[in-house]
C-alpha cells in the first residue's frame, strides 16, 4: 500500500465537545523533517480541552484526574492533513509533523511514550487533543509520529502507551514574576483572525501556537500565544525578532 493517499476515518473534539467526522489523508513524504521527541514541560492543566464528562456521538467520556501511573496497550492510528493547521482541543494548532497525540481521557497536556509492540520503536508525544472515538483504538498520533513508529503505511499498529512523569523537570510555574515560557502576541474579537495569526506564527517559528478564549469586560476575545520556550534567552530572541518585524509588543507570560 502506498503512503498517499491513505484514508482513515478520524474524529476530533473541541473543548466544547463538538465532534467532526471526516476522511483524512497523508502529507507528502518530501515534507518530513528530522524527528524530535516532545520535550517534557510542566505545563498547567487548564480547563481548555479538559471538560469532564464530555459527550461525543452519544457516548460519554471522562478525563482522568491525573496521568500518573497510566499505562495501556491497544491500537494506535494517525491523523494528518485534513486537520493540519486546525485548532486542537486546547487551542493549539495541529501540526501533522509534530510530536503530538490525541487521547480520550488523559489530562491535556500530558506526555506519553508510545511504543510499537511489534518493532519496539518508540516516540515521546505531547497529548493536546481528544480522540480517537473508536472502541478499537486508544490513541491517535500525528502522521510523522506514525512514520517514526513504522506504521504509517498500515494505518494502525498495536502499541503500548505509558504516561511520563514530570518529576524532576524544571517547573517554572511557581515563579511567575521572573520566569516566562510563552509570548502573547495579541487578543482578537475575531476567531478567524486569531487562528490565521497562530498558524502563521507556528509555521515561521517552529513553536506551538495557541488560540484560547477569554472573557474581558463581558466580551469574548481570542488570545494568541507562542511557546512554550525551554529557555528564557530563546524567548527573548524570538520576542526581539517579532518586534523587528513590526508585530505589536509581545507580552511575556509564565
Amino acid at each position: 500500500m502506498s503512503l498517499a493517499p491513505l484514508a482513515l476515518m478520524v474524529v476530533v473534539v473541541t473543548s466544547q465537545a463538538i465532534a467532526l467526522e471526516t476522511v483524512d489523508y497523508a502529507p507528502s513524504l518530501a515534507a518530513l523533517s528530522p524527528w524530535e521527541d516532545a520535550v517534557l514541560m510542566p505545563d498547567p492543566v487548564l480547563k481548555y480541552g479538559n471538560s469532564s464528562p464530555y459527550e461525543v456521538n452519544g457516548a460519554t467520556y471522562r478525563v482522568l484526574p491525573s496521568a500518573a501511573g497510566y499505562e495501556q496497550e491497544g491500537f494506535a492510528s494517525w491523523y494528518g492533513m485534513k486537520f493540519h493547521g486546525r485548532p486542537t482541543s486546547n487551542g493549539e494548532i495541529f501540526d501533522v509533523y509534530g510530536a503530538t497525540a490525541a487521547h480520550r481521557s488523559l489530562p491535556i497536556p500530558s506526555y506519553v511514550r508510545v511504543t510499537n509492540v511489534v518493532n519496539r520503536r518508540s516516540v515521546v508525544l505531547r497529548v493536546n487533543d481528544r480522540g480517537p472515538f473508536r472502541a478499537d483504538r486508544i490513541i491517535d498520533v500525528s502522521y510523522q509520529a506514525a512514520v517514526e513508529l513504522g506504521f504509517a503505511e498500515l494505518g494502525t499498529a498495536a502499541v503500548r502507551v505509558e504516561a511520563l512523569s514530570l518529576e524532576g523537570v524544571d517547573d517554572r510555574r511557581r515563579h511567575p514574576d521572573d520566569h516566562y515560557r510563552y509570548l502573547q502576541i495579541g487578543a482578537f474579537a475575531c476567531w478567524d483572525k486569531a487562528l490565521d495569526l497562530a498558524r502563521s506564527l507556528q509555521r515561521e517559528w517552529g513553536q506551538l501556537s495557541y488560540v484560547t478564549p477569554v472573557e474581558v469586560g463581558g466580551a469574548r476575545l481570542h488570545r494568541v500565544r507562542l511557546g512554550p520556550f525551554a529557555r528564557r534567552d530563546v524567548l527573548e530572541s524570538v520576542r526581539g525578532h517579532l518586534l523587528a518585524l513590526g508585530y505589536p509588543e509581545p507580552l511575556r507570560v509564565p
